[in-house]
């Protein structure tokens, strides 16, 4: 049998998410064909509302639906440290330790060749922005891949003239691994074991 049209380009659109399948993607779509109306449109706001209401913290980088974002805005979290990050996600998933309570910056994405991503491309010259004045650290918290490394070595190269410390989570998490997949212990650890 043929399929109808509509449901055709809605298993094409949820075929293009991440990690999701055709198969996947037509369990999906016969699900929400399940589904009152009412459940369907609240669904279908969420969807819009992502796209509308998420900004960039002019701040930090981090998607919020205000900027500067809570975190920059809490007048609590140290000044003096900053924790870089590749994405938001990697924010989430140090903030849930709660062992961190300084800054955050959030690059947008890590260097990588294969897929041409050059560091200007990422948020470099916003965390430059943010240096002078009460900043003492940055902790470089990337994913230990092959491209966070680059990352990581860039810059740290490319801050070693502002005098400020520079330091890196603790070994523990395992290599080629992506930190949002990591444990709270595992990553409480590496923040206070870093070096």
């Amino acid at each position: 049998m043929e399929l109808p049209l509509s449901i055709k380009n809605l298993i094409d659109a949820f075929s293009q998410l991440p990690t999701v399948g055709r198969k996947t993607a037509e369990r999906f779509v016969f699900y929400l064909l399940q589904q009152d109306q009412k459940t369907l449109d609240d669904f279908s706001l969420a969807v819009k509302n992502v796209k509308q209401k998420i900004t960039k913290c002019e701040v930090c980088g981090c998607v919020s639906e205000a900027s500067p974002c809570p975190i920059c805005a809490a007048s609590r979290r140290d000044p003096a440290t900053i924790c870089v990050v590749g994405n938001t996600r990697d924010l989430i998933t140090i903030e849930n330790t709660a062992a961190y309570q300084g800054r955050y910056h959030v690059l947008g994405g890590l260097i990588d060749s294969i897929k041409a991503v050059t560091p200007e491309q990422l948020n470099v010259k916003g965390l430059t922005r943010r240096l002078p004045g009460k900043v003492r650290e940055i902790i470089l918290a990337l994913s230990p891949t092959f491209e966070g490394e680059t990352t990581a070595l860039y810059l740290t190269k490319f801050l070693k003239n502002y005098n400020i410390k520079i330091t890196r989570l603790a070994r523990g998490l395992p290599s080629g691994a992506d930190l949002q997949y990591a444990d709270a212990i595992t990553i409480k650890n590496a923040l206070e074991n870093r070096k």
